[in-house]
């Protein structure tokens, strides 16, 4: 064959490759272009996601911080006086901005911020923060079966094995033993006592298992758990208070 014939050989596959292809594409173009649209929408539903999750955590932060603004304020007592020669007695602050007379009149006042801000954006660090100090307030106040139930709200939202969950475990078993659910609280101190977290201070839980079994009279099981304090930690602040409690 000659070089002239294989090249013009050569041309016409090329052009029939071409062709074939060209009508591929045609064939496929509107499949091409759903894929294109398709693939434009999900980057822009994402993108999307993204600006509202970074707006709600903003807006969730500065919930936040106003509830905290309360929650943190000083208390200064009507009766406080001044300490030094031409200061100011601090009852004379009462009438600041963000100064309660009683820690009671500061709780009161950070709960329904601390409320809304957990109920705004309930799944943001920010929402279960406010959820953990809205449950702890509510303790603190004596309001404890609503605390319990708030405390069940910050596990469920944080989960049980977070840092947020942790804690508010342990609250939980505070309140079941200021509550007087003697019961309660040793089955949830005792479930604390039993886990391997080593962030958890395992030697102030033995002691608050130790005091709700001596509250609810179970002395024997008081004083093993005293025991387990000194015998398992012997370095603990509880050391001592422990060996008065079992010399006693």
């Amino acid at each position: 064959m000659k070089r002239t014939e294989r090249h013009h050989l050569k041309e016409n596959e090329l052009a029939q490759t071409l062709a074939a292809a060209s009508e591929a594409l045609a064939s496929r173009k509107s499949l091409i272009v759903g894929i294109a649209l398709a693939l434009l929408v999900v980057a822009g539903v994402v993108g999307g996601i993204n600006v509202w999750r970074r707006g709600a955590d903003v807006q969730a932060d500065r919930l936040l911080a106003d509830a905290m603004v309360a929650f943190n304020a000083p208390v200064v007592p009507a009766t406080t006086t001044a300490s030094q020669p031409g200061e100011v007695p601090a009852a004379a602050m009462l009438g600041a901005t963000g100064s309660f007379a009683t820690e009671a009149a500061k709780l009161n006042a950070a709960l329904p911020k601390l409320k809304a801000a957990a109920d705004a954006y309930p799944d943001t660090a920010a929402g279960i923060t406010a959820s953990y100090h809205y449950a702890s307030s509510l303790a603190a106040l004596g309001r404890h079966d609503e605390a319990m139930k708030a405390f069940d709200d910050v596990m469920r939202r944080a989960g049980r094995n977070t840092l947020y969950g942790r804690m508010a475990l342990m609250g939980k078993a505070d309140t079941q033993a200021r509550a007087g659910q003697f019961d309660s609280a040793i089955a949830t101190w005792t479930e604390l006592a039993a886990g391997t977290d080593q962030e958890l201070p395992q030697d102030a839980i033995l002691m608050e298992l130790a005091k709700a079994y001596q509250a609810s009279g179970k002395q024997d099981d008081a004083r093993k758990t005293f025991t387990r304090i000194v015998d398992e930690h012997p370095t603990s602040p509880y050391v001592a208070e422990a060996k008065t409690a079992l010399g006693s």
